[in-house]
């Protein structure tokens, strides 16, 4: 921003007491990516799957992120580059019609997608000893210093769901549901089993990182003492709604003319 310029006619060596050494994240290769995943196979757990299978029609209502697993790997012959396998889980919320005029049947599932891009993380033959490590817990292994993947996922975008016929094929193959997702539905998912099946299209906003803990060197202005006092809560409910300011965007909604860039 033009106020954290430096002005040509001062020294910006002035501004600052001393330069500092710190341990900072780098990002040493990024990447950005939109994915329309189309037709995205949604599994139920066994109590759940009877209400798809005597749905007639679903309409999905909103998706999200549960978690995603990352896989950071080296790429053999090609030193600095590595793999990043992410395999993402999100919860589908759906609706379920079983006939005309009847109302609708909420019920939630899960969708897996795998998703493996190729980055630069640099290289690095140190190994990183702490204090307080338990010389019974430390693995060799785990001293090498290694980049860290990250992963960024914008809110998903439900775009559509369909039902249809399970195919008499047989098993679809898919990845297999952590157990901590499954205590989360409150039982196992059977992918073999179903007579209907459901596929939505989901569209997706990520950012993929690289990063590696560097020592960078850096100018340090001051330290960052609070300048807010702490204030103490009150357990009386009246006193704490006198101090939520009056909703008066509620009762009179900006124009189109009040809005950002709206027409004037």
């Amino acid at each position: 921003m033009a106020e954290n310029e430096c002005v040509p006619e001062y020294d910006c060596r002035e501004y600052f007491k001393e330069a500092v050494c710190i341990d900072a994240q780098r990002v040493y290769d990024s990447c950005s990516d939109k994915d329309c995943l189309e037709d995205i196979r949604v599994l139920f757990p066994a109590a759940r799957q009877p209400l798809v299978d005597s749905a007639t029609n679903v309409r999905v209502r909103e998706v999200q992120v549960i978690t995603v697993y990352i896989d950071l790997q080296p790429i053999p012959f090609n030193k600095g580059f590595y793999s990043v396998d992410m395999t993402f889980f999100f919860d589908v919320a759906l609706d379920l019609f079983g006939g005309t005029g009847s109302c609708p049947v909420p019920v939630n599932g899960v969708a897996i997608f795998n998703k493996k891009v190729i980055l630069y993380g640099s290289e690095g033959n140190v190994k990183l000893f702490a204090s307080g490590c338990s010389i019974d817990e430390l693995a060799p292994e785990d001293c090498r210093v290694l980049p860290k993947a990250t992963v960024q996922v914008a809110q998903p975008v439900a775009l559509s769901a369909r039902l249809c016929d399970h195919p008499a094929c047989g098993c679809e193959p898919y990845c297999r549901i952590p157990e901590g997702i499954c205590q989360r539905y409150g039982g196992d998912f059977d992918a073999c089993t179903p007579k209907n099946t459901v596929y939505v299209t989901i569209g997706l906003f990520t950012i993929v990182q690289i990063v590696r803990n560097v020592q960078m060197l850096i100018p340090a202005y001051d330290f960052c003492v609070p300048e807010k006092e702490c204030v103490a809560s009150s357990d009386n409910p009246c006193e704490l709604f006198r101090r939520i300011d009056f909703p008066t965007d509620e009762f009179f909604p900006p124009k189109a003319t009040d809005l950002p860039g709206g027409c004037r």
